[in-house]
Formats: C-alpha cells, sequence, structure tokens
C-alpha cells in the first residue's frame, strides 16, 4: 500500500510540474469553421489590426500555423492557430492560447475555475468567428477543375504591393491603361486580367501584371510604365469566383487545396480575369472572375 502512495504521489507531482511549468499553454479553443484555411489565415491578419499589440506582426509558421500576439484587456496574450481541413469546405481551427505575464497564476485558476484567461480567450474567439461568418457569406468559389490558361496578348502595367491592396493597385493603373490604349485607338480583346510572377505567401506580397487584352498590332503605343506580353495555352486548375475582387484571392488558397487533394503539382502564380467593373456597383455576389493556377508541366 505504501509503495502504491508513493507511486502515486510521485505521479500527481510529476503531473502538477508537467501542467505548470513545462505544458506550454494556459487554455485551447477549438471550433469549426465553414471554409478552407487559407481565408482564415487571412482573416486572422485583419483581425490582428484591431486586436493585435501594435508593431508585433503575426508569425507565420506556414499557411495552417499562425502564432499571433494578443492585447486582451490589460493583459499581453500568445495565439498559436493550428487549422486542419476537415473537408473542401470545413477547418478545424485550434486556438492556444498563454498569458505572457501570469501563465502559472490562469493554470491554477483554470484548475480551481473561474479563471481570466478562459473568459477573455472565449469573448476574443467568438468575436473573430463571427467576423469570419460574415466574411464567408460574402464570396463564392466554385472549383471547375482541369481546364487551359487564356491565350491572349496584353498590354499591362506591373504591379508590386501587399497582397490584400491587389485590387488598390489595380484601381490606381485602371486609368492610365485604359486612357493610353483608347488614345491610340487600340482593339480591346477580353475583361480586364492579372497575371501574378510572385507571390509570397510567407510575407503576403505580390508582383503581378495588371494586363488589358488587345489584338496585337504595329501601331501599339509607347507610353512609361506600360509594357506588352503573350500568355499562351498551358494547363491549369480552374475556379470561379463570386464577390468584391479584393477578396478574389480566397479562390487561391481554395485551388491551392484542391490541388494537394487531388495530388497535383502547381505553380503559385495565379491568373485572374475579371468580368465586372465595381464601379458600376451593385450585389458583389453578382459579381464574376474566372481563377486559374498552372499546373507544373
Amino acid at each position: 500500500m505504501k509503495k502504491v502512495l508513493l507511486s502515486l504521489g510521485v505521479l500527481l507531482v510529476l503531473a502538477s510540474a508537467g501542467y505548470f511549468f513545462i505544458y506550454p499553454y494556459d487554455y485551447i479553443v477549438r471550433f469549426e469553421a465553414p471554409t478552407f484555411p487559407g481565408t482564415i489565415n487571412q482573416t486572422v491578419k485583419i483581425w490582428n489590426q484591431e486586436v493585435g499589440v501594435p508593431d508585433i506582426p503575426i508569425h507565420q509558421i506556414e499557411l495552417t500555423r499562425l502564432e499571433q500576439t494578443v492585447q486582451a484587456g490589460d493583459s499581453v496574450h500568445q495565439y498559436r492557430w493550428e487549422l486542419e481541413a476537415l473537408t473542401d469546405t470545413t477547418t478545424l481551427v485550434t486556438v492556444k492560447i498563454k498569458d505572457v505575464d501570469h501563465s502559472l497564476s490562469n493554470k491554477w485558476d483554470v484548475l480551481f475555475g473561474n479563471p481570466v484567461i478562459e473568459m477573455l480567450g472565449k469573448k476574443y474567439i467568438l468575436d473573430f468567428a463571427e467576423r469570419l461568418k460574415t466574411h464567408v457569406s460574402e464570396f463564392r468559389v466554385t472549383i471547375i477543375g482541369e481546364s487551359q490558361l487564356p491565350d491572349t496578348f496584353y498590354a499591362y502595367t506591373n504591379v508590386k504591393t501587399e497582397q490584400h491592396k491587389k485590387a488598390g493597385g489595380m484601381m490606381d493603373n485602371f486609368s492610365l491603361l485604359s486612357n493610353v490604349l483608347a488614345s491610340s485607338d487600340a482593339s480591346l480583346n477580353g475583361p480586364p486580367m492579372i497575371v501574378v510572377n510572385d507571390w509570397n505567401q510567407e510575407k503576403d506580397s505580390l508582383d503581378f501584371n495588371f494586363c488589358f487584352p488587345i489584338i496585337r498590332s504595329d501601331r501599339l503605343p509607347e507610353y512609361p510604365g506600360i509594357a506588352y506580353k503573350r500568355i499562351f495555352p498551358k494547363k491549369a486548375l480552374k475556379a470561379e469566383y463570386n464577390g468584391n475582387y479584393i477578396t478574389s484571392d480566397r479562390a487561391w488558397y481554395a485551388l491551392l487545396d484542391y490541388a494537394h487533394r487531388n495530388n497535383i503539382e502547381v505553380e503559385p502564380t495565379p491568373v485572374e480575369v475579371f468580368y465586372n467593373n465595381p464601379n458600376m456597383g451593385g450585389n458583389a455576389l453578382t459579381w464574376k472572375a474566372e481563377i486559374y493556377l498552372p499546373i507544373k508541366e
């Protein structure tokens, strides 16, 4: 009996030491989100602009693992986000929370009830989940499957910007392209496009060409900042996006998930074709864009 009690005592001491001094988190929140990991990744980064500690950027370990520093009332909390795709439209979100300055006392409170970190953690994650739900209702992505990049000649301006400022970069150059081409009587040959040259998913930065497809001619205008190029046919995965073009990159992530599930190697250089003019207004869910992700040869 003494040996049994001694063994139980040792196990209790070891478990307590592990919980209080080794286990790195104070509280964990889990919920299922009705979207794919890329949308959650970008929504966390936008939400961080409101709740994050100033001048401490989110650390992206990979697309499905993020570390965030949150100003929760008078405390500073560390959030570790882990995203696990369950289906093509649902993701298990796990948020591991730690109070930077009061971790030990929080663990004690969790054991005996009424922990502040639990109350704040639930409050903040519930707020995030509601915002995510609203965002997901504002767009649709439909995977079409294997297709082919459009074959066209185009005039373009090169844009380097942050990923969430993609639409702003397009609008900044829309008047330049349209005015120069109109004044030279160039013949348009399709809706506006972007062709991504480089997508840095860790830094959320883009290098892309904003393009107007045109009919090739020997009398094309020469103008600073405008160049010409051709995109050639190539196998690609295709999706249709409906929603505000500010967040059309959500379809990029949907295509990446589709490629991963179907063991298809792709190049992270999306091509987008836009069929609506946002300046005309209307319900953004009626706006249409075709999204292509080239398949590696």
